[in-house]
């Protein structure tokens, strides 16, 4: 909360921030629902603003007078499952109207709750100002009854998830639209069976800025993106190819070095591939795998349980909190060869790794191509102690595989494993709440393929 950007808006001016004490906050909440509105018997105070998690955001004037404030934090005891509640806005009687302090402490609010990794953020708020919330782009839920007193509850909209699958996956239908990559059943997988043997080729490029900025871990991972392509199938590793290129030797080697530290760790030879000098940073590689029995990434249908098996050690990459975590580096090869051969072994109705476009939205990929939607479980999602549920299921986790069906029993050496969810008839991805609630992240089809078959 210390890099929240401040409002400072209005005339005169004031300015928004976490409070440092709430005493003049909680004075401001009693004056106003205890003796002004009558909400409360002696104190509006509760188990909310005991919770250390909560956070109070506080508009002060130029001279430091509180003019109003807001408390938000986790909606659960326990975990935060990124549910949060925004609540008792007040605003002083005497700094009410032309300033829109009310309005400001609003958006400020929301603001938090995403930075905080939230991905549902409701409040519950006097029927009287249902429309001052519908105006700053809350959606209303329900009427609900507080305090012998009329309210709505609210839910601000956060397109954290849908927004990461239309920067990643959504203009794939139609740059690829009569390709058919993959052939029959298996389009959107991201590996295809090469026709007329038992070999899986897959392909990944990492993002020219990546490989400027640490070649050595986009060594490390050209080879980790492609082997999970591979696992994911159930093909074992047979070799790789790379493309790399960079302003000079020294630069190449670091890339390189990656490279050979990941081959040797997951056991597949860098067979070969191209080397170009004196050119901006760039890196692709092309891996091979073998299987009798592909796993296609659009075998799942509408009723399978959705598991997620993901490898919860290590932390976020440095430099890329929120976006990258890495618990690959850190495990033995013997622990490695274990999760990736976890889909070979059991066997799923369908499988796909967890890549750009995060867990929510891989899942999306993986009930697209099955011709279905599909609804998530938040609260039953392994996940790192170190990282909020927003971050977890956007970020690229590492080691993480989708599985539909009833899988056999197979070990994922160190990875953690959960049914966290369903296939359902339809599209998109809902996230499924401990109190029942649904919320969309996909409204539908991420990639715009369409099924596999």
């Amino acid at each position: 909360m210390t890099d929240l950007v401040p409002a400072l808006l209005g005339a005169p001016h004031f300015l928004i921030s976490p409070a440092s004490s709430r005493a003049d906050y909680h004075r401001l909440r009693a004056r106003v629902f205890v003796d002004e509105q009558g909400l409360f018997d002696g104190s509006d105070r509760d188990d909310r603003d005991d919770d250390s998690r909560t956070i109070v955001l506080e508009a002060r004037d130029a001279g430091g007078a509180l003019l109003g404030g807001v408390r938000l934090g986790p909606a659960t005891d326990g975990p935060d499952l990124g549910w949060w509640q925004g609540g008792r806005l007040v605003v002083d009687p005497a700094a009410r109207g032309a300033q829109r302090i009310g309005p400001a402490l609003v958006r400020a609010a929301c603001a938090a709750a995403e930075q905080a990794g939230a991905l549902r953020f409701d409040a519950t708020v006097q029927a009287r100002f249902r429309r001052m919330f519908e105006r700053l782009g809350w959606q209303p839920v329900r009427a609900v009854t507080v305090a012998g007193r009329p309210h709505h509850l609210m839910r601000w909209p956060i397109g954290r998830v849908a927004a990461l699958a239309a920067a990643t996956k959504n203009p794939l239908g139609a740059l690829l639209d009569g390709l058919h990559p993959g052939g029959a059943g298996f389009v959107g997988d991201d590996g295809a069976p090469v026709p007329g043997s038992d070999l899986i080729a897959a392909c990944d490029a990492i993002l020219p800025s990546m490989v400027e900025r640490d070649p050595d871990w986009a060594g490390w991972c050209a080879v980790l993106v492609n082997v999970n392509d591979l696992a994911a199938m159930g093909a074992s590793p047979v070799g790789l190819l790379n493309a790399v290129g960079g302003r000079d030797a020294a630069f190449v080697a670091r890339v390189l070095a990656g490279l050979r530290r990941a081959s040797e760790a997951y056991g597949i030879p860098i067979l070969g591939g191209h080397t170009q000098l004196g050119v901006p940073a760039a890196l692709s590689a092309t891996a091979l795998g073998r299987t009798g029995h592909p796993v296609p990434g659009g075998g799942g249908r509408p009723g399978q349980r959705v598991r997620l098996t993901a490898d919860l050690g290590g932390g976020w990459r440095p430099g890329y909190h929120g976006r990258q975590w890495d618990s690959t580096s850190r495990r033995t090869s013997a622990e490695l060869r274990q999760m990736q051969g976890y889909v070979a072994a059991a066997r799923p109705a369908a499988a796909k790794d967890v890549s750009m476009a995060g867990i929510a939205g891989t899942l999306g990929m993986l009930a697209e191509a099955g011709g279905c939607g599909a609804v998530l479980d938040v609260a039953a999602v392994p996940r790192p102690s170190g990282a909020s549920m927003g971050d977890w299921l956007t970020c690229f986790p590492g080691f993480a595989m989708l599985t539909t069906g009833d899988p056999g029993r197979a070990s994922a050496g160190p990875a953690a494993q959960a049914d966290c969810g369903v296939l359902v008839a339809g599209a998109g991805v809902r996230l499924r709440w401990p109190d029942g609630e649904l919320t969309t992240a996909v409204t539908s089809g991420v990639t715009g393929m369409g099924a596999a078959t």
